[in-house]
């Protein structure tokens, strides 16, 4: 059969073109679907489309607003089973992933949804008599979302509900690598009913339609998840401009374990938070540093742990770990292996590109670690996005937060402890946006902030109330009456 075609949408219609494919990383055999390539001249109809509803669509009331975002909430949860098979066929995640990922978009609509009842602004005494002093929240006005790959759906989500709830229109650019998993989303806006022009789609190469995008007259605000090469420029083009922008980007994220902690729960813990989701998540663990009393104890029962992790189709019951999302993400993540090999001698575990009657049609890489890795090589400090993890010893705890800290990036970190005095001085002294202890790095709600510190994230945080600062301004009024 052929593939099916997935167009844009632009002011309400569904916009055909010049296609490309989006291909089954676990099988490039299979064409998951069509997708239709933008233009920079589809982006310039997009941002006036966003523009021109703007008025109508900031002009509703908050729980007026709030009742479309429960609506496309629900129709998600109708489509639940169908979206998170997409989403594993476009980006190779397992499907117990995907599926609680599309779970998590869920909530995040509705979670914003409710926003709407309670968008307040803030009410404060005058020192004048007869004077009422209060400021209102509005609109910032049109706003670019650029989403990645590695989390298809929740990330759209946690982008476009806060900054429609705040009454905003959008223009979202998707991810090339799995561009269906948004397109579904803007399919429910659709047919929740989101009147033309508030919600636009273009899919397509990322650096035309990202500089069209900032470029767009209209444009207020951007808020972008990727790179740090990509982020950088975009940071550049936008001040350039004066837009309001959010960046969240790389990571090289430390685990410390310390000789108190729950061995066995630390073991899976730093094994759950370097591989799982083929360890193509901005918070997974990279860097695992273990106190001398326990190391050789530990990495023995990490490699070992990893060496069962069970690598293959994401569609197939017991797998636990997927492919990379594309050939060029396998070989980012293989070039990372032979550079760790040079400098920090063969793997522990793993370090190989599977191949055979189960892997050859796909870009499947062993999970892989190396063990005792100096904290100043490439390995150490250099983001891969891979399922590849250094382990490092360290002294004692203050050894282990300096290394942990000697990072340009400031993500996400965990601490493996049962003493309660490091887990306050880790909270106080680490050098990171979202921590957690005795649990894997990786793996947030969205009820509170998400954001890192130093080159991981630049501008408000995402998630949670903060991303209603992000996503509004201020209105301050004096009344005399």
């Amino acid at each position: 059969m052929p593939a099916k075609l997935f167009p844009n949408y632009i002011d309400g219609c569904w916009v055909e073109g010049t296609t490309f494919e989006n291909r089954n990383p676990a099988n490039v055999d299979d064409v998951v679907g069509l997708h239709v390539s933008g233009t920079p001249g589809d982006i310039a109809q997009a941002a006036a489309a966003a523009h021109a509803a703007l008025p109508a669509w900031s002009a509703l009331a908050g729980p007026a607003r709030g009742a479309y975002l429960y609506k496309v909430a629900d129709l998600l949860d109708q489509r639940f089973e169908q979206i998170s098979k997409e989403m594993t066929l476009e980006e190779g995640k397992t499907l117990p992933e995907s599926k609680g990922e599309v779970r998590r978009a869920i909530n995040i609509f509705r979670y914003f949804a409710a926003e709407g009842s309670r968008f307040a602004g803030v009410l404060a005494p005058s020192e004048r008599d007869r004077v009422q002093m209060f400021a209102i929240r509005k609109a910032i006005g049109v706003v670019g979302l650029i989403t990645p790959w590695n989390f298809p759906s929740a990330i759209p989500a946690w982008k476009l509900a806060p900054a429609l709830l705040c009454g905003n229109t959008v223009v979202l650019k998707p991810a090339s690598a799995a561009p269906l998993s948004a397109w579904r989303i803007v399919e429910a806006c659709h047919d929740a009913g989101i009147p033309k022009g508030v919600v636009n789609f273009v899919a397509g190469s990322g650096g035309s339609l990202g500089r069209a995008l900032i470029e767009a007259p209209a444009l207020k605000a951007i808020s972008f998840t990727g790179s740090c090469a990509v982020g950088h420029k975009l940071h550049a083009d936008a001040s350039a401009r004066r837009l309001r922008i959010q960046l969240e980007m790389g990571g090289k994220n430390p685990t410390i374990v310390l000789a108190d902690a729950d061995f066995n729960s630390a073991v899976e813990n730093v094994a759950n938070a370097a591989f799982f989701s083929t360890g193509q998540k901005c918070t997974a663990t990279s860097r695992a540093i273990v106190e001398d009393s326990i190391y050789d104890r530990f990495v023995e029962a990490l490699a070992e742990r990893t060496r069962r992790l069970k690598v293959g189709n994401g569609m197939e019951p017991g797998v636990e770990i997927g492919p990379c999302v594309d050939e060029g993400q396998m070989n980012t993540v293989l070039g990372a292996i032979e550079l760790g090999r040079k400098e920090c001698g063969e793997p522990l575990a793993g370090g190989h590109r599977l191949t055979g009657a189960d892997y050859g049609r796909g870009w499947f890489v062993e999970p892989t670690l190396f063990a005792d890795v100096d904290p100043n090589t490439a390995l150490s400090r250099e983001e891969i996005f891979g399922p590849v993890l250094a382990v490092t010893r360290a002294r004692d705890f203050k050894h282990a937060m300096e290394l942990a800290n000697a990072s340009e990036f400031g993500l996400s970190a965990s601490i493996q402890t049962a003493n309660v005095s490091r887990v306050f001085e880790f909270i106080h002294g680490m050098e990171a946006g979202l921590l957690t202890i005795n649990l894997p790095s990786a793996g947030v709600e969205y009820q509170l902030p998400f954001g890192g510190t130093k080159d991981s994230s630049f501008g408000p945080k995402e998630q949670g109330p903060a991303a209603i600062e992000f996503y509004s301004d201020y209105k301050t009024v004096y009344l005399r009456y």
